[in-house]
């Protein structure tokens, strides 16, 4: 583990304690140096749910979109890993208790809501065009076929004109709920 670079790692942790963890982490950063100059962050990824209540009222609520898991950025020796994984309520290390594996950037990336310049080249490679026919493959709409209206690149959705009981009607559908007609 003589590796020096700075990298994400994924503890495991009991469910449900996993802002225990970030916590228990953080004090120790700040009560030892030599822990703080290898671990650079330490991130819980969320997600926003949006719900209705009785009332009415929209509420937007944060929750775990990894239940049971901690990011951590460190430059790892076999000390932080130690030290880490006898955290309490830390299960060990995604990858192995002995030498933990790094998780690559894009995952992370992709985790935490950054998209990379070459995933964006990919989807410039656009599969749709407004005018063509396509059938629906997914959903309660499956089997029927339509238009393209509208064609979506940064949410990868169409608007795609169905007729359904005689009449005309707008559906949003993903990329992956629609396929060509040939």
């Amino acid at each position: 583990m003589a590796d020096t670079e700075k990298k994400w790692y994924v503890l495991r942790a009991v469910s449900g304690k996993e802002a225990k963890v970030k916590e228990y982490i953080d004090a120790q950063l700040r009560l030892n140096e030599k822990l703080a100059e290898r671990v650079f962050e330490v991130l819980l990824p969320m997600e926003k749910h949006a719900t209705v209540r009785k009332d009415g009222k929209r509420v937007v609520k944060e929750k775990l979109s990894l239940p049971g898991y901690v990011l951590v950025q460190a430059n790892m020796t076999a000390d932080v890993a130690s030290t880490l994984r006898f955290m309490p309520n830390v299960l060990g290390f995604l990858g192995g208790m002995s030498e933990p594996t790094p998780v690559r950037q894009a995952d992370i990336n992709r985790l935490l809501g950054n998209v990379e310049d070459t995933e964006l080249v990919e989807v410039q490679n656009i599969p749709y065009m407004v005018g063509e026919t396509v059938q629906v493959t997914d959903g309660p709409f499956s089997g029927f076929h339509g238009i393209i209206e509208e064609v979506n690149t940064e949410k990868h959705k169409l608007k795609v004109m169905v007729m359904i009981f005689g009449r005309q009607n707008p559906l949003e559908l993903s990329f992956m709920q629609v396929a060509k007609e040939e």
